[in-house]
């Protein structure tokens, strides 16, 4: 007697085309099927094979048993009083949960997207470290934020971005980044240029190297914080495997052969990394790469040492930037009161 199989049906969302196609032809099914799956779901919006009218109705019922369409179960959705922010705590098959956030300004959508639950890196300022790794994402827990974000918001917005700047180190994760990366930009299905797609890493060097390698030229920005060896030791504890000089290469290469320009991430922490010194030596980093600075004031974390410098010390150091470096922003802070900005994931809440 053959038992019946209790193996789980893979989830669709970490089905690359060219994976689904393969599957549907050990199936005894046309190549071709494939383009209409990735169809339905991923450009009408379909959920459930139930309603994909090109196919069988036998078909439809076999996909409903070779691959698992569900999604992630919405813990909560928290958004700021003005309506332009909202944080989901997503909760995923074994228990674990993750943090994931759109963001709407003047001229886009963003959807900010976490690659683990927790990290490992250990980040002295940020929330998200304090949790220590729980684990790595898969593919399809990373393609199901974008799909949940995008069906929260009715995909009224063609042209939002993606930013892998939430939980967790991207490169830490690159086998599952990778391949959500390239379901993302499926031609059949969300069709996302690369762009729209940036990916932060707080320094992991041989990561950087193999994001060039893929040859997709998603943008990069560094985590960089600091501008010695010395302060980003105590920050970013990673440094101390790829100080800045290896950091600052591998950025340099990687710039050089995507085309595109680096962005400098800096965390202004007061009276820790916003002195005139400081100042000069980014001016300097920033000229020696084809770069931008993104400068963002601090979003303060219960139990965390530091504190968020004045609007004002943050323009001045701004100020100070902008003869020398090639191009200075200000990031204006969004989602602060639902502790759902940068640095701030992390299972807190504004009752914390």
């Amino acid at each position: 007697m053959t038992l019946p199989s209790t193996r789980r049906a893979p989830n669709f969302y970490g089905q690359s085309h060219a994976a689904l196609a393969s599957r549907l032809l050990e199936a005894g099914h046309a190549a071709y099927r494939a383009t209409q799956v990735f169809g339905w779901v991923y450009q009408k919006g379909l959920r459930s094979t139930g309603g994909m009218t090109s196919l069988s109705r036998e078909l439809r019922e076999e996909l409903a048993g070779l691959f698992d369409f569900s999604l992630p179960e919405p813990v909560s959705i928290q958004g700021t009083r003005d309506g332009m922010t909202q944080k989901f705590v997503l909760g995923l098959s074994d228990g674990a949960k993750v943090e994931c956030v759109s963001m709407r300004t003047d001229r886009r959508l963003t959807f900010c997207l976490s690659s683990q639950v927790g990290c490992a890196l250990k980040c002295s300022f940020c929330a998200t470290g304090l949790m220590g790794l729980q684990r790595n994402l898969r593919a399809d827990e990373i393609v199901a934020q974008v799909v949940m974000m995008g069906d929260f918001h009715g995909w009224r917005d063609e042209r939002f971005n993606l930013v892998f700047m939430g939980m967790g180190e991207p490169l830490a994760n690159e086998a599952a980044l990778f391949e959500a990366i390239r379901i993302l930009r499926e031609p059949h299905g969300m069709n996302l240029g690369a762009r729209r797609i940036t990916v932060s890493t707080s320094g992991l060097v041989p990561g950087i190297r193999r994001l060039a390698d893929t040859g997709i030229p998603v943008g990069l920005a560094v985590s960089l914080h600091a501008t010695t060896d010395e302060l980003r030791n105590e920050l970013i504890p990673v440094n101390r495997r790829w100080p800045l000089d290896e950091l600052l290469a591998a950025a340099r290469e990687y710039g050089e052969r995507s085309g595109r320009r680096v962005t400098l991430e800096y965390t202004i922490l007061a009276g820790v990394n916003d002195r005139p010194e400081d100042a000069d030596r980014l001016s300097r980093i920033a000229r020696d790469l084809p770069s931008k600075i993104n400068l963002i004031p601090y979003n303060p974390v219960p139990g965390l040492p530091y504190e968020r410098p004045s609007p004002e010390s943050v323009q001045a150091f701004a100020e100070s930037l902008y003869p020398r470096a090639p191009a200075v922003m200000v990031r204006n802070t969004l989602g602060g009161e639902i502790w759902a900005a940068c640095g701030q994931l992390g299972g807190l809440s504004p009752a914390s």
